[in-house]
């Protein structure tokens, strides 16, 4: 007996909706190797009972009314709570989804998956594995690139003139002259952009000019 309960899954429920909990708590009681340890309808319930339920998971509903799921996870990494988070959810953006990962959760189902769904998510979150589901996957890739456009510095039409004649091979007096200003102010524009862009030489600066800007010239 004492070897089960070591090697179960212990569980806390967290949902604002007494229904959904006590529901998925009976069926999740089914599985042998699962042990729900607590029940919370709110952020600040859960995070009392997390250590005193000795749950190493957290089945997590996104939105619990005042409360968002974000809210309990930086709460309870604060508070040295390591196990994993389960995020179950009826919808969450692209930009909520990335802030979840990024806050540390080990996955994100819909609730309308079928209990053997859910229940190979929690096993596998549990071995160490995240789980994503592929619309919520896809989603997050599209924010994140879009983090990345964000990034991008602001490129002056004199930046991009200065990295085109660049990709030509131009020397900085022929910028000089194509831009009719002095090889100084050419030397100059070269300066602001490579700072913008992060790199030192010209040889670097043609070379992330040609990977990440071009589309930009």
């Amino acid at each position: 007996m004492t070897e089960t309960l070591s090697s179960s899954i212990r569980i806390l429920v967290v949902d604002d909706h007494i229904m959904f909990r006590e529901g998925i708590t009976r069926m999740l009681e089914r599985e042998p190797d699962f042990e729900v340890t607590g029940q919370a309808a709110s952020a600040a319930d859960a995070l009392s009972q997390i250590a005193p339920s000795g749950a190493n998971l957290v089945l997590l509903d996104v939105d619990l009314g005042a409360d968002r799921a974000i809210d309990f996870v930086s709460h309870s990494r604060r508070n040295g709570y390591a196990g994993a988070v389960l995020v179950v959810t009826a919808g969450v953006s692209d930009r909520e989804a990335v802030q979840l990962i990024q806050s540390g959760v080990a996955g994100i189902i819909h609730k309308n998956q079928s209990s053997e769904t859910l229940c190979a998510a929690i096993r596998q979150v549990i071995g160490g594995e995240p789980w994503l589901e592929k619309n919520y996957l896809a989603g997050v890739f599209r924010s994140m690139d879009r983090g990345r456009d964000s990034r991008r510095p602001n490129l002056t039409a004199r930046d991009r003139a200065v990295m085109r004649y660049l990709l030509q091979g131009l020397t900085n007096r022929e910028m000089a002259g194509k831009l009719e200003v002095s090889e100084g102010a050419v030397k100059a524009s070269l300066r602001v952009v490579c700072q913008k862009l992060g790199v030192r030489t010209r040889t670097q600066l043609v070379k992330v000019t040609l990977e990440q800007y071009k589309d930009q010239l």
